[in-house]
């Protein structure tokens, strides 16, 4: 009945990666290359569980 007030939970991770994406873009630019490289592997974990959640509708 209430379905329209629960949170999606792939627009959480959705927007939780593409936060991520403009960290990592910033470092990457500022040249820390191996913490650019944990980000891009968090980032790389989100889309994985996007994927399996978007796989389970």
């Amino acid at each position: 009945m209430f379905s329209f007030l629960k949170s999606d939970p792939v627009k959480k991770l959705e927007t939780k990666r593409n936060k991520l994406l403009k960290e990592a873009m910033h470092i990457q630019r500022s040249g820390d290359l191996k913490l650019f490289a944990q980000k891009m592997v968090a980032i790389d974990q989100l889309e994985k569980e996007i994927e399996a959640l978007q796989a389970g509708k």
